[in-house]
């Protein structure tokens, strides 16, 4: 077994960063679309066999440092009771507006509702040289598109709900909360050693929204699971890294928009590893290009209490191939 993540997340001294990729299995690799010919992307995800295999791809291919189990944030809020389809982009036909509408939602039972996602991770840790990471949305993530119905420009009705009906918010959270406990716990008795929550969405709210309505329900979340690294990953965060900071995860992942060095000052220096944190469209330049970027991270996460490579958010459609091979190449000769 590649340890090299776990031995980061454990604190020990490496010679280099693991390298893994948020979306490094998906539709910018052939071998990805000739699994896709025959099947939707949700029939994909509640396949174990199919869904195992997605997840060998960048394994097997770009020779990474770890797989993330292939799945959707979506998948365990389908069974809670909302109607979830995939157009490409996610479409729920029965939003969550109101009190009676989060008041009807289940609780996930993930052993009953979302048996193929344990089936995948245990299919996965039977042959993996690497850590499978295990993999939800956040609640707050959740719930926009929950209450949007879909992705949004400007997410009105999830603001809407929570400053204008605050108790049917707090409903649709803690349920979304309890779920996510219970969805991320069975991938960890499952067999995954790390687990993250992706809070796409967190960065559109303001400090002090994030501060009071959705970090409280984070903190419950991550203070709940047991016996795995927990990695946070919250895009466009980065004004309110002194709310983060008393956050106890293991690792935080980092977006481009801000140096690794100076997100760990704010978020309590030495306090977290570090993941991240080149910009996706970097793959679309030159080699030196992707060489030299990806040095500067290298030095910079030299400097932390523990560095991950990865990118700054996930591998975008149409990247090359090559130049993905070329960064995870890059990473693990030293950047020469």
């Amino acid at each position: 077994m590649n340890s090299l993540l776990i031995d980061v997340l454990d604190g020990k001294k490496v010679d280099r960063p693991p390298v893994w990729l948020m979306r490094q299995a998906g539709r910018y690799m052939p071998e990805y679309m000739e699994v896709r010919k025959n099947v939707t992307f949700l029939e994909l995800c509640k396949n174990p066999e199919l869904a195992a295999k997605v997840t060998h791809q960048p394994v097997d291919i770009l020779g990474v440092d770890a797989a993330i189990l292939f799945s959707d944030i979506l998948i365990p809020v389908e069974p809670m009771g909302v109607r979830l389809d995939f157009d490409p982009a996610p479409v729920i036909s029965n939003p969550v507006r109101t009190q009676k509408d989060a008041d009807r939602l289940s609780i996930l039972d993930p052993y009953k509702d979302v048996p193929f996602v344990v089936e995948t991770v245990k299919l996965l840790v039977k042959d993996l040289k690497v850590p499978l990471i295990g993999f939800s949305g956040a609640p707050f993530t959740l719930a926009c598109y929950m209450v949007e119905g879909g992705g949004s420009k400007n997410f009105i009705e999830i603001k809407k709900m929570m400053h204008n009906d605050y108790k049917a918010f707090n409903t649709l959270m803690e349920k979304l909360t309890i779920s996510t406990i219970r969805y991320l716990q069975a991938q960890i008795d499952n067999g995954c050693p790390v687990v993250q929550i992706f809070d796409t969405w967190a960065g559109i709210l303001s400090p002090c929204e994030y501060a009071e309505m959705v970090l409280p329900f984070v903190n419950i979340l991550v203070d709940n699971l047991k016996n795995a690294h927990v990695v946070y990953f919250a895009k466009d965060s980065a004004t309110f890294y002194k709310y983060i900071s008393n956050l106890k995860s293991s690792c935080i992942g980092v977006d481009w928009k801000i140096e690794l060095d100076e997100a760990d000052i704010q978020l309590g220096k030495g306090k977290f590893v570090l993941q991240g944190n080149m910009d996706p469209v970097i793959l679309f330049t030159n080699k030196e290009k992707i060489r030299n970027i990806a040095r500067l991270i290298v030095d910079k996460g030299k400097r932390l209490k523990g560095h991950i490579f990865n990118l700054g958010h996930g591998i975008l459609p149409n990247t090359p191939v090559e130049n993905v091979k070329y960064l995870v190449e890059v990473i693990k000769n030293g950047c020469q």
